[in-house]
């Protein structure tokens, strides 16, 4: 039967489903949920499959912890950074901690060993003694933007391989770790981390570990904070090779900030960021030195200083007691300082 159309002429109708024409029409092909999948789940599925492989579980035990002796327990993650099995998570997971286990992704839970902590970075290096490991890829934390999309992976409460996602919500932020220590250059998301997350990948969409997830303020939500991944470059690369960090000590707060390029170019410096400081402790040799709230610093030693990161690398242990040339900007001039380093395990740089 067919009916006339006034706007698109004559069509075909049929009173039945499934019958065109007096004609059997075959049912539509299911459709596979792949092709859907838009270019966020893809990206958050695609991390998640390359960086969960190489998240861990850690088992704390730390003895004498309750009053009557027996064993405390505590847990948080990590992730393996070598083929050979080192791995990087928080200090203050394994802090004191005289045994841990490691449960890995595939079940086994080999032997491994705390191999350095560094409480002022919270950040630590431990050894999962097993064939097979694979590896993350770590990425840059220099070229974060705001917005990015940021995945955590961890072992919140308990439960392992959980896969949250968010955004990179602020750069360059600052809190006191548990030593005191004013950690900088810290990076703010919105993925939502708990209890047992630390110490865990924080991961970009080309799943690249991009920090190493530490705290989240409460009661407050989405206020969750990780390490820079090239801050814990640095710091594993030392305790990996000696197992503590010896370092310099300023008293000085900073965050990397970008500098204005009429400054650059007037004083011809070899650097577009630096470091802004953002707090000078009393009596500090900072302090000694008269650098102040809002210099802008570019250069110690000789060395060009474009950020947190640079100066960190600069204050080793043998700049201890070492006067050494400060350059920073103040306002539109440029400053030539000196600063005596002290040595303090407990104090901020």
């Amino acid at each position: 039967m067919r009916i006339a159309d006034k706007n698109f002429g004559v069509r075909p109708v049929t009173d039945e489903p499934g019958v065109l024409n007096g004609q059997p029409v075959a049912p539509p092909a299911p459709v596979s949920d792949g092709p859907l999948l838009d270019a966020y789940s893809d990206a958050v599925v695609n991390a998640a499959d390359a960086v969960s492989p190489s998240v861990v579980k850690i088992d704390v035990y730390k003895t004498g912890g309750r009053r009557n002796g027996r064993e405390s327990a505590g847990s948080g993650s990590g992730f393996i950074i070598t083929p050979d099995g080192f791995a990087l998570t928080n200090s203050h997971v394994v802090h004191g901690a005289d045994r841990i286990e490691v449960t890995l992704a595939d079940g086994r839970r080999p032997d491994a060993q705390v191999i350095g902590s560094d409480p002022d970075t919270d950040l630590a290096v431990i050894r999962i003694y097993a064939p097979n490991l694979k590896p993350v890829r770590l990425g840059d934390s220099n070229q974060l933007r705001v917005g990015q999309l940021a995945i955590a992976i961890g072992n919140p409460y308990g439960f392992q391989y959980t896969v949250t996602a968010g955004v990179v919500s602020a750069l360059g932020r600052s809190f006191r770790s548990s030593s005191g220590r004013l950690m900088d250059n810290i990076v703010q998301t919105d993925a939502a981390l708990n209890p047992g997350n630390s110490g865990g990948p924080l991961v970009n969409s080309r799943g690249e570990v991009i920090g190493v997830n530490t705290a989240v303020i409460l009661p407050a939500q989405g206020l969750c904070f990780a390490i820079a991944i090239n801050t814990a470059k640095y710091i594993a690369g030392w305790l990996i090779k000696d197992g503590i960090i010896r370092r310099s000590y300023l008293g000085l707060g900073g965050q990397t900030t970008k500098i204005h390029r009429r400054l650059v170019r007037y004083h011809n410096l070899p650097v577009e960021t630096g470091l802004l400081v953002i707090h000078v402790e009393p009596g500090s040799p900072a302090s000694r030195a008269d650098l102040r709230e809002g210099d802008l610093i570019v250069a110690y030693n000789g060395q060009p200083v474009a950020g947190v990161d640079d100066l960190h690398k600069l204050l080793t242990g043998e700049q201890v007691g070492v006067r050494s040339p400060i350059e920073a900007l103040r306002g539109t001039d440029k400053l030539q300082l000196e600063v005596v380093p002290e040595e303090s395990a407990l104090k901020s740089n």
